[in-house]
Order: structure tokens, then C-alpha cells, then sequence
């Protein structure tokens, strides 16, 4: 039997960026993944926000334009809130080139990547996979998705509060569109949360999500009536591929780690409560667990898994966490009409501006990670 490090579940985002820091400290990292490509079964539109590309490296080349006006619609879809930054706020990723990138990244540091392999569990240390020989590791990091399998098996705290969301994405014609993000308010298409038309550069990302309680005729249903006539949105010069997915908001979960595993990116709930974005967490969570974990096993003084904490990084969301129940409890069109009225005020202009351009959208890890005294490879 084969004996590992670290055992990574799940080659997203999380699990690869986590990989790869393990391995550059010269630990023995195996991650699999039960898709044969990466390519397929993307949950994300792949954007990302200005703080995460002023404080890590993604490469230009994998970014479209940048995006500085932000328009909010009302169910009418009637005079539309425009925010504007002076500076880029959002880039939208080619994630199928960004999950290349990551994948050749973990293995130019030493991880094994192993695709096509299914985890079935783990026990004692004994990682189990269907139609593969077990492997022993000292360490398993779940980063297998909003529903974790991993979790349960480690005794760790699972998901509850689920979005769902779709999308389709379509080539556009060049210079068809100037970049901006369009946001609808609009709990008959997307209950709780929002839709969304947004491009990048070479393609259009038109979205929905919601509560999947309240989406009584479905999402692909509910999909199908908001590309109908989703503004800001352009005719497809290509094949569609749709993407969905569940897309947890109930915060970071509390209970994240234990002395056989940890959680990293949707696994952990490292998800924006409010926003329902998940890669800035998820690379700023995958920064500390590969601290945390070299440094355990180093040392074996559980202590440090104590570093860890889902209960700390959770106290950062209270106020995202009350907005999250709020933004829940709008399920009329006429609620929606009227939150976007006081949207329209100054004080709900600051507010709309600072949740969508401000710097929180989660925690910090540096201070944890000076801590640990360990240094910070991947920026």
C-alpha cells in the first residue's frame, strides 16, 4: 500500500493551491479527483475581485477585461442603479485554463495529480477509492465540494445552507459589449439571490440563483425565462455549455479540522455569505490549512491545527451573515422593487458600493500564518 503525506481530495481551485504549498515544503502530496478532465464539471462563473488578484498571483493571460461598473436592476428591469469604480473591481477567468494552470502548477512542485479516481472513504488512516488500491496518509484534506463526502467521514462539520445556481455560456462576437456586471433583483427567477449577465471578453457568463425551495418550476426553467431577456446580455456566436451547482452561504463552517484531516474551499464553507463568492476564500483559506498542516505534521503538536479555527474566521461574518437573511427574506417583486429603491438613496449607494467594491470579503490569514512563522510561497 501506498503511504502519502497528505491525501488532497478534490482537484478544484482549493485542493491544487493547497497541493501545491504541501509540496513545496517537501511534504509527499497526492490529490484525486473523480473527473477524467478538469475542464468539465466547472460550478463557477470564475470571477474574481480585486483583492484577490492585488494579493495573489493569477495569471494575466487567464483574465478577461476588466470590469468597473456594476448596474443593478429591479424586477422591472427598469433605470437601473449604475456603480462605477475608478479602478478594475471584478476579471472573469477562463477556470478551465485556471484549473490547468493550478494542476501543472501542483505537479511542477512535486504533488501527484490522479484523475479519474473516485473516493469511496476513509478509515485509520486508509483512504479507499473505487476501481483503485487504497492509499495510507498521514493527512487528508477534504476540498471535494459544498457537499462534502470527506467531512463526514472526518467527523467534521457539514454544509447545511445551500444556493443553487446555473448558468450558460456562450463564445460573443468581439467588441460587442463594453465590460460590466449586471445584477437582477428578482425573486421569480432567482430567489434570494440574483441573476447575472457578465462577460469575459470571449464569452458571457448569464446566470441565476436561489433557494431551491422557492424555485417551484425549477432553475433550468427559471434559467431559460431570465436569458429570455436578461439585459446587457448578447447573442451566442457558439455552443452553449451550461454549468450549475450547489453553492453554500451558511458561513465557514465551525468544526474544520481534526488531527486525520481538514476542509478547504467550498467543503469549508469558505463561500461570501452575502455575495456567494468562494475564490478569494478559497485561496486564502488553501494558504493557511498548508501552514497549519506542515506544521503539524512537522512537529505532531496538535496545538497548531488550533490555528484553524472555523469559529474565529466565522465571527468576521456576522454582519454578512444578517444581510444573508435579509437578502433570503426578499420573495416578492414588490420587496425587491423596494429594496432597490433604498438602493437608489446615499446611504444604499455607500452600501451597495462598499459590499461590492470594499476589501472584506474575507478574512486576512496573514496574521495566522505569521504566527506559525512560516513564510508565504505562494504569493
Amino acid at each position: 500500500m501506498q503511504t502519502v503525506d497528505v491525501l488532497v481530495v478534490g482537484a478544484g481551485l482549493a485542493g491544487l493551491c493547497t497541493a501545491r504549498l504541501l509540496a513545496r515544503r517537501g511534504l509527499n502530496v497526492m490529490v484525486v479527483d473523480r473527473r477524467r478532465s478538469l475542464s468539465t464539471g466547472i460550478r463557477t462563473t470564475g470571477i474574481f475581485v480585486r483583492r484577490t488578484l492585488d494579493d495573489f498571483d493569477v495569471p494575466d493571460h487567464l483574465l478577461g477585461p476588466g470590469v468597473r461598473d456594476v448596474l443593478l436592476y429591479p424586477p422591472s428591469r427598469r433605470a437601473p442603479i449604475r456603480l462605477t469604480s475608478d479602478r478594475d473591481e471584478f476579471r472573469v477567468a477562463d477556470m478551465a485554463a485556471v484549473y490547468e494552470h493550478a494542476h501543472r502548477a501542483a505537479e511542477s512542485a512535486g504533488a501527484r495529480v490522479i484523475l479519474g479516481v473516485r473516493y469511496v472513504g476513509a478509515s485509520m488512516g486508509v483512504v479507499r477509492f473505487a476501481g483503485a488500491e487504497p492509499v495510507r496518509a498521514r493527512f487528508i484534506v477534504g476540498a471535494d465540494g459544498a457537499r462534502s463526502r470527506v467531512a463526514r467521514d472526518l467527523g467534521l462539520d457539514v454544509n447545511r445552507r445551500f444556493l443553487v445556481g446555473a448558468e450558460i455560456v456562450h463564445p460573443i462576437a468581439p467588441g460587442t459589449a463594453s465590460p460590466a456586471f449586471h445584477c437582477v433583483l428578482d425573486p421569480r427567477i432567482a430567489p434570494g439571490y440574483l441573476g447575472w449577465v457578465i462577460d469575459d471578453g470571449r464569452h458571457a457568463h448569464v446566470g441565476v440563483a436561489g433557494y431551491p425551495n422557492a424555485m417551484r418550476t425549477g432553475i433550468r426553467h427559471l434559467l431559460d425565462a431570465f436569458v429570455a431577456d436578461a439585459p446587457g446580455s448578447t447573442p451566442p456566436a457558439g455552443p452553449v455549455e451550461r454549468r450549475g451547482g450547489p453553492i453554500p452561504v451558511g458561513g465557514v463552517l465551525r468544526r474544520l479540522v481534526c488531527p486525520a484531516g481538514l476542509l478547504v474551499g467550498d467543503a469549508a464553507g469558505a463561500v461570501s455569505p452575502l455575495t456567494a463568492g468562494g475564490l478569494d476564500p478559497c485561496l486564502r483559506m488553501s494558504e493557511l490549512a498548508a501552514a497549519v498542516i506542515a506544521g503539524y505534521l512537522r512537529t505532531g503538536d496538535q496545538r497548531i491545527l488550533s490555528r484553524y479555527d472555523g469559529d474565529e474566521l466565522r465571527a468576521r461574518f456576522r454582519g454578512r451573515l444578517l444581510l444573508r437573511r435579509v437578502f433570503a427574506g426578499i420573495r416578492s417583486p414588490a420587496a425587491a422593487e423596494a429594496a432597490v429603491a433604498v438602493l437608489r438613496g446615499r446611504a444604499g449607494r455607500a452600501l451597495a458600493a462598499r459590499v461590492l467594491f470594499g476589501d472584506g470579503s474575507f478574512p486576512e490569514v496573514t496574521p495566522r500564518l505569521a504566527d506559525l512563522a512560516i513564510d508565504h510561497p505562494y504569493r
